[in-house]
């Protein structure tokens, strides 16, 4: 399941006791603090979640997938996110669960 920003508003609001109004302030306002630290090419850490940074991608050749024809693709700076250990195992356990149930019902195939 994917949250949209509405259902991250409330989701913040119900964990936080915030109103939807003051949550969805506090949103924007991180997004915008972000968004505006990245703009000058900083970071942004945050212990236990991860890391946003920015990050220069070089210039490369690539081809038109209609035409085939090669294409010179400009050098841009990107942004990046690399998570935190907390949340990387969090995410790790889940996948892990999920992942272990259908597993065991699989039998090997023999060649």
């Amino acid at each position: 399941m994917a949250l949209n920003k509405q259902q991250l508003v409330s989701a913040v609001s119900a964990n936080s006791g915030l109103t939807k109004v003051d949550a969805e302030k506090a949103i924007n306002s991180t997004i915008t603090a972000i968004s505006a630290e990245l703009a000058s090419s900083g970071s942004i850490t945050l212990i236990g979640f991860g890391t946003f940074s920015v990050s220069n991608r070089a210039a490369r050749n690539g081809k038109n997938p209609q035409t085939g024809a090669t294409i010179a693709i400009a050098a841009k700076k990107v942004a990046k996110f690399k998570p935190g250990k907390a949340l990387a195992e969090s995410v790790n356990i889940v996948a892990s669960a999920k992942k272990a149930a259908p597993a065991a019902k699989a039998a090997p195939k023999k060649k």
